[in-house]
């Protein structure tokens, strides 16, 4: 009879759990074991289940590169103080990892990694394709005269070369995205877990609120000094939170992008004060989310409020991706 109770229940898809023996006979899984399953369901204790309706297909990643400009837009050093081209190349080798394992975790979902450099020197270029060597990466150096009518004019060169690689990586997502598309700068440290969390939260999430949602990887300091509202969201692993503002690593869908472009095109035409002041207005009206505790770790100074996420071994993630 149990037998046959298992089958029914797996026939009109329901889960079974066995508090006694801390197992679900329909699942075969240990109740410590990940009971989700990615496109079809995610499963959280006590909350039970929550039908995937917003299912990922792909994910386009577009990591936008400057191995020559310390810290843009400031006259200070970065944690831990090296050369620019470290925190790019760690940075890099940290989204390598944490791409490898969503692979092997999600082998359905179609990744697909370009990456947009702004004029680097040559010898860092040549470290930055040996990184990426087999590993079917694009790389596309940026020709800022691309955007010379269309940016205003700057202060210096290399604000015009940061909207300009900005609105490059835009205008990629915008002609071969299709589903998800995340947007990465070379200053920050991923867990190697970050993208398999960030996916299959954001199907638990934007399932239960039925709306495509943005995404951001870090959890920043500035979240906590003004004592703003927020709600607290479950996702596959961890707790989120809602936010009203983000810099310009996040994620979002290929129809937010759309809905939103003049927004996306207004953050690139000029230096804006603060620099997401039209990112930041489209959380007015959508739902971003990010991560209690930190899946991504943005290397600034070390008394930025855009910077070091609290509760961190900042020293050991940094040392985990120094390229040997």
């Amino acid at each position: 009879m149990k037998k046959l109770f298992i089958r029914i229940c797996k026939l009109f898809g329901y889960q079974v759990i066995d508090q006694n023996s801390f197992y679900s006979p329909t699942l075969n899984r240990e109740l410590n074991e990940d009971l989700s399953t990615i496109n079809k369901e995610s499963i959280i204790l006590p909350l039970g289940n929550v039908k995937i309706t917003k299912k990922v297909k792909s994910l386009l990643l577009i990591f936008r590169t400057n191995t020559e400009i310390e810290i843009w837009d400031q006259n200070k050093k970065r944690l831990f103080e090296k050369p620019k081209i470290e925190y790019s190349l760690r940075s890099l080798n940290s989204l390598i990892k944490s791409i490898d394992y969503c692979k092997a975790k999600y082998p359905n979902i179609n990744i697909k990694t370009i990456l947009v450099d702004d004029n680097s020197k040559s010898e860092n270029l040549k470290k930055i394709k040996h990184l990426i060597e087999n590993k079917n990466m694009q790389l596309i150096t940026l020709d800022r005269n691309k955007y010379k009518d269309f940016i205003k004019p700057q202060k210096n060169k290399e604000t015009f070369g940061n909207l300009s690689s900005l609105f490059e990586c835009y205008e990629i997502a915008k002609q071969q995205g299709e589903d998800l598309i995340f947007f990465v700068e070379d200053d920050y440290l991923h867990f190697e877990a970050m993208l398999e969390e960030i996916i299959s939260s954001y199907e638990r999430i934007a399932s239960q609120l039925n709306r495509d949602i943005f995404v951001c990887p870090s959890d920043y300091p500035y979240l906590y000094m003004n004592n703003e509202k927020t709600n607290i969201l479950i996702g596959n692993k961890r707790h989120w939170r809602t936010v009203n503002k983000t810099l310009c690593t996040f994620l979002t869908t290929k129809d937010l992008l759309i809905k939103y472009w003049d927004n996306f095109k207004k953050t690139c035409e000029d230096r804006n004060e603060p620099f997401e002041k039209y990112l930041n207005e489209i959380y007015e009206k959508e739902i971003c989310i990010s991560p209690l505790k930190s899946l991504s770790l943005h290397l600034t100074n070390i008394n930025s409020s855009y910077g070091l996420s609290p509760f961190i071994d900042y020293k050991k993630l940094w040392e985990e991706n120094e390229i040997k």
